[in-house]
């Protein structure tokens, strides 16, 4: 089967959806138009699918016998940036871009179900597409799946476009490759006074700022040196005036590892350390710590899989490693339920002005990599399904 070749037919097709899709960017779970056109697309070619929320959409691909399911994922949420590059297809939606590659990942997978649909009767199993609302605020895969997509699936393949990676090369590595991404606010109560009188007040703010620099002794002293962690405050809210008392703090930050482990040790060793120092100055403190994006950590079989088909639709010389990044994925969910992997296409020529990082208000890709997206998701989808 020759998947590179076959995938040229729905290269215009899907640069032209990329292209619309860019032009009409929504914000996470508001992907209406969108999700009407991922669904006026499927119809066109008969392939039948189900709709997940306002705004997700998951497609089934029967082939020729049972066999077993494999999951190809597409994310399709724009961001709250102004995109300032002047190009034929601008977004129309003032103050909202498709700033991280999310309408690629779109028109990619909407390629690969009419490649996938043309070989139907050539292999075994199933293949679902999932079109996922809701990934810049890490809740469109929580979704899908509390709606089912995973039901039935053995495997499951995603990937995303980056424009600080090489044109022409597609990353994967096995192992843990992005980082699990939480939030959490800190309160911490005092009593006011008077700036001049601090001994009869309890101040809030200065026990707040202990607990800022106390917490970053669970990174260096309490977790292991071999542990990737971060602990980070992004947010500090106290005092109403320059002589009075703070009577509370409210502190928001994030943490990032790479293990469930760590992870699931974090709330429990955090809220000691901000107890504890609170109560060293008098203070009351309180954490409230939410799971937002677990770490992606990629299988092993599933990633030997992915470079494999690098090698069938580009070169060998085409697979790069993928390195471990601090920035989070809600692909992850997935992967947290089944196996399978998760890979960096790049997308940064000079020559066409695409080497600007992901959220930036000038990104934008080198559009010849679409074909080998929608190629990678057919070929590895039919290399698991035929093995």
């Amino acid at each position: 089967m020759n998947i590179k070749e076959l995938a040229k037919k729905y290269e215009q097709y899907t640069i032209d959806m990329r292209r619309e899709f860019h032009m009409y960017p929504e914000l996470s779970m508001k992907e209406v138009r969108t999700a009407k056109r991922i669904k006026e697309e499927l119809e066109k070619i008969g392939v039948p699918f189900v709709s997940i929320g306002e705004s997700g959409v998951v497609a089934t691909i029967e082939g020729k016998n049972k066999g077993k399911t494999i999951a190809l994922r597409a994310d399709i949420d724009a961001l709250e940036v102004n995109e300032i590059r002047d190009i034929p297809y601008k977004s129309k939606n003032e103050g909202i871009m498709h700033a991280c590659g999310h309408d690629a990942h779109g028109a990619m997978l909407l390629g690969a179900a009419h490649l996938l649909n043309e070989i139907k009767d050539k292999f075994n199993g199933s293949v679902k597409l999932l079109f996922q609302p809701a990934e810049e605020i890490a809740q469109g895969a929580k979704a899908l799946i509390k709606g089912g997509a995973l039901e039935g699936v053995d495997e499951v393949f995603g990937m995303h476009v980056m424009g600080n990676f090489p044109t022409g090369k597609i990353a994967v590595g096995s192992g843990p490759r992005m980082a699990s991404a939480d939030k959490f606010k800190i309160t911490v109560k005092g009593v006011g006074g008077h700036g001049s009188m601090p001994n009869l007040g309890v101040d809030a703010l200065v026990a707040a700022s202990a607990i800022v620099m106390n917490l970053q002794t669970l990174v260096s002293r309490e977790l292991s040196p071999m542990e990737s962690v971060v602990v980070s405050i992004g947010k500090f809210n106290s005092g109403t005036r320059f002589n009075v008392i703070a009577d509370e703090a409210v502190l928001e930050g994030t943490t990032r590892c790479f293990s469930y482990e760590v992870r699931d040790q974090l709330p429990t060793a955090m809220e000691r350390i901000i107890k504890s120092t609170a109560a060293s100055y008098r203070a009351e403190a309180e954490l409230e710590y939410n799971f937002l994006t677990a770490p992606t950590i990629n299988k092993e079989e599933s990633t030997e899989r992915a470079k494999n088909a690098i090698k069938k639709i580009m070169s060998e010389e085409a697979v790069m490693e993928m390195p471990k990044m601090l920035g989070s994925e809600d692909f992850s969910e997935y992967l947290a339920k089944v196996p399978g992997t998760f890979a960096i296409v790049g997308t940064a020529n000079e020559e066409k002005d695409t080497c600007y990082a992901n959220h930036h208000p000038m990104f934008d890709i080198d559009e010849d990599m679409l074909v080998k997206g929608l190629a990678l998701h057919a070929q590895y989808a039919y290399d698991f399904l035929m093995e």
